[in-house]
């Protein structure tokens, strides 16, 4: 019985509900186009207006601006879980739904809400954060785009690198420096339109997996922004960044435990009909008691998170357990997944393994997980 089958305190019917939607968008509209989104290195924009439909992208918005009504970030989860059972690598939806979304309904202008809000909940635009610079990384008192307050208006200049979605982005969540010696607390967020004069895309970057994941560089020239661009208050761009780390760190944690629990859903498939040995039996049986385990602190933290109770640590333990899971798992199942195919480049698990690995890293990686956990013992 895989993860989405088993019945879970966590999940209301609602939400049960809503997961047979999810399910059967996925069937009917993205199975089918996947392997152009492979060739292309995106989903197709058809993909967002249809995600709109089954109410995906206004998970957590008021219904004002087009959100799905009674919706908290479980059934974020519930897509996540669904992409996972399919083998499926769409992050960029979890970039715009679990990490871009709650900046503007939480920090937005009544203004800025108006104008974005509904095009982004009916996937007319889709959206990115852009923080990642060459030679910086996430580090944000490192970075060098800079954006001078002229007048009414932001003159901005700089690059950006390894941003999700930054080839389709139609709205970038920009992190800029407004007070260059203050360090990360000189850090602003601006809402950029990608039509804005000044904007460039540059390359889409080619990775190990996530090949339906688009990823892209990008630069501002003297691009201009209006003051009333700027998201939240001044210098206050870091504040607004961690206080989100908790939920953009269980989405990863939701999904790497998932893309384990598929992984050995797969595996035990794959092995039915067939004589496994005793090592076989062993390195699943521990995989499932593993897989239990990271089920159970998600869920914990899904019920926490919910409740406006989950803390910085709590997320950096569960990223941290459920992404080396989710790298363990997988890299057993594929050592004793039935024969060749297992490596071919149309292998469920195959693509998983190479999907899988830059989990470890992005919202932060496992040391700093581990420097986080490790504060909170007051160690």
């Amino acid at each position: 019985m895989t993860t989405t089958e088993q019945k879970r305190p966590v999940f209301a019917p609602a939400h049960e509900d809503f997961r047979a939607s999810v399910r059967r968008f996925l069937s009917d509209v993205v199975l089918p186009e996947y392997p152009d989104w492979l060739r292309d290195g995106k989903p197709s924009r058809r993909f967002w207006k249809a995600a709109a439909d089954v109410g995906i992208l206004g998970i957590g918005v008021p219904e004002q601006y087009g959100g799905l009504p009674g919706s908290d970030y479980r059934h974020s989860a519930v897509v996540t879980e669904e992409i996972q059972a399919l083998g499926l690598a769409i992050g960029g939806l979890r970039v715009q739904t679990d990490i871009c979304l709650p900046y503007l309904v939480h920090h937005g202008s009544q203004e800025q809400k108006e104008t974005w809000l509904p095009r982004l909940t009916s996937g007319d635009a889709v959206a990115a954060l852009a923080l990642s610079e060459p030679g910086a990384g996430s580090d944000l008192k490192a970075i060098t785009t800079r954006a001078r307050r002229c007048d009414d208006h932001y003159v901005v200049s700089g690059a950006k690198t390894f941003i999700s979605n930054g080839a389709a982005a139609d709205l970038l969540i920009l992190a800029a420096k407004t007070d260059p010696q203050a360090g990360r607390r000189g850090v602003s967020l601006l809402l950029v339109d990608t039509t804005t004069a000044g904007f460039a895309r540059g390359r889409r970057l080619d990775k190990l997996g996530l090949k339906a994941q688009d990823l892209a560089e990008m630069s501002f020239t003297e691009m201009v922004v209006p003051l009333g661009n700027l998201l939240g208050r001044e210098n206050e761009g870091f504040t607004y960044l961690t206080a989100h780390l908790a939920q953009e760190r269980l989405s990863i944690a939701v999904n790497s435990q998932a893309a384990a629990a598929a992984a050995l859903s797969w595996t035990v498939r794959d092995l039915a009909g067939t004589e496994p040995g005793q090592n076989t039996k062993f390195v699943l049986a521990e995989c499932a008691a593993e897989v239990a385990a990271g089920q159970a602190l998600v869920d914990q933290a899904l019920s926490r998170h919910v409740a406006g109770a989950l803390s910085g640590a709590d997320a950096a333990v569960a990223k941290l357990y459920c992404t080396e899971l989710q790298s363990r798992v997988v890299e057993r199942c594929l050592s004793v997944a039935a024969g060749p195919a297992a490596l071919r480049a149309n292998s469920q698990i195959g693509n998983a393994y190479l999907d899988g690995r830059v989990s470890r890293i992005f919202g932060g990686s496992s040391e700093i997980m581990k420097v986080i956990i490790g504060q909170s013992l007051g160690l």
